[in-house]
């Protein structure tokens, strides 16, 4: 909250300066100045948003980085092109946010797309943002793989939850835990391919899987999974509300297929609408493109609202 106050200090102090520019251009009658003053304003203006919708970062690991992973549904190719799509939104909405995106586990599919990839998005305030993008997503649109052009209806899930610090304190027992290493099967140098360095964890409590493959070594890739594990259980202990680990016991399933929260509609007609809170807009392109702010906004405003 200190970075948000000192926003705050720096935005009054900007506003009276500019109050005093636009009192000075009114009494020389300086359209120039005029001029610049609306300008000033306008990028003032989305500074005060700015401000506004950082207050709601209020949970607990809200100025966390982000740990997003996308799979893709039932349908093959179509969801997994889908997934895919998906990918490219939230890379291209965290390049405007100027947050660095890591992968750490990429499953493609052989026919295209993808069918699973996590990601590590680094940032202030990058889970506080990413956790109103958790759910299922619902694309309908007249599908390229079809030579009948006819309309197709795809799904993919967004998983969400926050990077933990390494002095974060969670029980895990370690008997309560499946560890399986595979081979990588992705970009990453000669290692790839020759060795089993790929590491995947099973919390079998909770059915919780997390796996990781990006980095150079068994242990490594062991370390970031365990990280991630520690993350996802968090979210659930908060979720939940319980107080220990130990009190989640049965298969956790987050994401429910069939309860999509947004909707991409490419045909009939252009549209892009989060159910949760009826908030929609037409330049689907626009969407696609990374620009997804005002949903989250609006999320994040009727929750709290609700609270």
């Amino acid at each position: 909250m200190a970075k948000e106050i000192e926003t705050y200090e720096e935005l009054i102090e900007e506003i009276e300066d500019t109050q005093m520019l636009l009192e000075l251009a009114f009494e020389e009658k300086d359209e120039d100045a005029y001029e610049e003053v609306k300008d000033i304003i306008k990028t003032l203006d989305k500074r005060v948003d700015s401000l506004k919708l950082h207050t709601l970062f209020s949970g607990e690991y809200d100025n966390n980085n982000a740990i997003v992973a996308i799979n893709s549904g039932a349908g093959g190719l179509e969801a997994q092109d889908w997934a895919g799509m998906l990918l490219r939104l939230y890379t291209r909405w965290a390049e405007r946010k100027g947050f660095k995106v890591e992968t750490l586990d990429l499953i493609t599919a052989s026919e295209g797309g993808i069918k699973s990839v996590t990601l590590k998005i680094s940032g202030y305030n990058a889970y506080g943002y990413l956790k109103a993008e958790k759910g299922v997503h619902r694309l309908v649109r007249i599908s390229p793989f079809d030579s009948a052009a006819k309309r197709h209806t795809s799904f993919a899930s967004l998983d969400v939850f926050p990077e933990l610090t390494t002095d974060t304190e969670i029980e895990i027992n370690p008997s309560d835990l499946k560890i399986d290493t595979y081979r990588a099967s992705g970009a990453g140098g000669q290692h790839v391919n020759t060795t089993d360095s790929a590491v995947r964890i099973t919390h079998i409590p909770t059915g919780v899987v997390v796996q990781c493959q990006n980095e150079r070594s068994q242990h490594s890739n062991r370390e970031t999974a365990m990280n991630m594990l520690k993350s996802k259980l968090v979210q659930i202990q908060e979720e939940e509300q319980k107080e220990a680990i130990e009190d989640i016991q049965g298969q956790y399933s987050q994401i429910a297929w069939g309860s999509q929260i947004k909707s991409y509609v490419l045909h009939p007609y252009s549209m892009v609408k989060d159910h949760r809170t009826n908030y929609e807009v037409g330049n689907v392109d626009r969407v696609m493109d990374g620009d997804i702010d005002d949903f989250i906004k609006e999320y994040l405003m009727q929750a709290a609202n609700k609270k």
